[in-house]
């Protein structure tokens, strides 16, 4: 399976309170490891960022 698209909206501020993007809602750990994340821990990611939405 293929990798999906960077969550990246180019909004690229952390919040202070819960340590997220305020674009992708990532930590600054999980933007660093996105480019070495497999396909799978992608798409997990992804599915945790929906929840912190």
């Amino acid at each position: 399976m293929s990798q999906p698209p960077s969550p990246c909206t180019r909004v690229c501020r952390i919040d202070p309170r819960t340590g997220w993007c305020l674009g992708c809602r990532r930590t600054l750990g999980e933007i660093a490891d996105w480019p070495m994340l497999t396909g799978a821990e992608q798409r997990a990611l992804l599915v945790e960022l929906r929840r912190r939405g």
